[in-house]
């Protein structure tokens, strides 16, 4: 049948003719689906305008070697954000656990949420707890809700912070991935002091720790044991990252705390825990799986540490308290 065909003609009923009907398909049915495409438009905005020769900070580091920013105050534009963030019509998760005692410090922090925390927009506010009926009954703003979850308490308080990856892991496959786009996965002994908003968002987020932040990396307090599935050799690292301030798409986060919930529980049967548990293995995640935006102290800070210069404004800051007595269940009281 091809031998009489002339060259360059195709006979109606060939394999190529049929393969070209199939192909011009398939292209029309995405172009439809491209044509879908939501758009994020910008209305007319006045603002500063931006100039390569003046960075807005000059003293600190705003860029890793694997093009991820780091946040700090006056190096973003929240205008700009957060039409951008509004019209992409999206919903914000805040997970915490208030295990045991913990429970006290959620008035505070759920308060101090709904005055800073991503501001304008949609959250859900997923409390982790043993005590559901103890979660505090705080009117929170339209287009956001309270949700407490229950989960087993555990008689250590390490258990109780290794458990962590396990549930946000469990809840994010299960839940999370069906009723929010991002995570937010923070400590909730702390409370807001200022603006944390759309600025921290991105595909998966770390926070330097504040107590390491002008630290070289031989001085991190990485898990050294080279038998535990958190070490990390001496000559690795980027930065020290903080346990209690971490988030990210659904799926991200899903990842890292399945990695890090795996490797926490191949420890435990060695026998063996890392030094400072999840956050261990957190600063584990984060050498090999490099974050794509990093916030800077601002977001995690201890008034102990003092004011200094490069830090312009704090945004959550730790709760002052007794730790024997919060995790020493035999104490009936809180200093």
């Amino acid at each position: 049948m091809y031998d009489s065909l002339e060259k360059g003609q195709v006979s109606k009923g060939s394999w190529l003719n049929w393969g070209t009907s199939v192909l011009c398909e398939t292209q029309r049915n995405e172009a439809n689906l491209l044509d879908g495409l939501p758009e994020i438009e910008l209305p007319r905005m006045v603002y500063t305008e931006p100039h390569l020769f003046k960075p807005p900070r000059s003293v600190v580091l705003t860029m890793t070697p694997w093009f991820a920013p780091v946040i700090w105050e006056g190096t973003y534009n929240l205008d700009i954000l957060n039409e951008q963030f509004r019209q992409s019509n999206m919903t914000v998760g805040l997970t915490v656990f208030a295990i045991k005692k913990y429970v006290v410090f959620l008035q505070k922090f759920l308060e101090t949420a709904e005055t800073y925390f991503m501001a304008g927009h949609r959250v859900k506010y997923y409390i982790f707890t043993d005590r559901p009926e103890a979660v505090p009954n705080i009117t929170v703003k339209a287009g956001r809700e309270i949700v407490p979850l229950r989960v087993e308490n555990y008689p250590r308080w390490q258990e109780i912070s290794m458990r962590r990856m396990e549930m946000i892991s469990h809840y994010s496959q299960q839940r999370f991935i069906h009723e929010v786009d991002f995570l937010v996965c923070v400590d909730v002994d702390m409370r807001f002091s200022g603006h944390v908003g759309v600025e921290i968002l991105s595909e998966v987020f770390g926070t330097i720790h504040s107590g390491f932040y002008a630290s070289e990396r031989k001085a991190f307090t990485y898990e050294r044991r080279p038998k535990s599935e958190a070490y990390i050799p001496r000559d690795e690292g980027d930065f020290y990252y903080a346990g209690g301030f971490f988030g990210g798409t659904v799926a991200e986060v899903y990842k890292l705390t399945k990695k890090c919930h795996e490797a926490i529980m191949a420890d435990k049967n060695k026998g063996m825990e890392a030094i400072w548990q999840e956050e261990s293995h957190l600063n584990k995640y984060f050498v090999y799986h490099k974050p794509t935006k990093i916030l800077s102290p601002e977001y995690v800070w201890d008034n102990n540490l003092g004011n200094p210069q490069f830090l312009k404004t704090k945004r959550f800051l730790a709760v002052p308290k007794n730790h024997a007595a919060i995790r020493n269940k035999r104490n009936s009281h809180l200093k």
